[in-house]
């Protein structure tokens, strides 16, 4: 059985660019456009892991990090962020994500850090 890869970015580009470093490794891919739908999503969906924009309307990506996490200890949340958001990968960690991607990124390099995360 695949394994489900929830996705979480307010931008549609961001969103498309993650799927397609994962489209040839047979993930089942599920999205959510904020925080809020990433939560709820998760509670539904039950992914394997979880892609977290940090940035985002409704509800940022440390604040459903935490959400998530505190309901599932055992969840997977690895952080997107820019480059300069240091501090926010810090706050995100001690909300439970396990590792994060620096944007932009290289598929392979996402694709390392979904496998690996995948694996722990």
């Amino acid at each position: 059985m695949p394994e489900t890869i929830l996705v979480v970015d307010d931008a549609l580009f961001m969103r498309a660019l993650l799927k397609k470093a994962l489209a040839d490794q047979q993930f089942t891919i599920v999205e959510a456009t904020n925080g809020e739908e990433a939560v709820a999503t998760y509670q539904s969906v039950r992914p394997d892991l979880v892609l977290m924009d940090i940035t985002m309307p409704q509800m940022d990506g440390i604040t459903a990090t935490g959400a998530i996490c505190g309901a599932d200890p055992n969840a997977r949340v690895v952080i997107c962020s820019a480059l300069g958001q240091q501090q926010m990968v810090i706050e995100a960690a001690s909300a439970g994500a396990r590792d994060y991607i620096t944007k932009p990124f290289q598929p392979d390099q996402v694709l390392e850090v979904v496998r690996r995360n995948l694996a722990a």
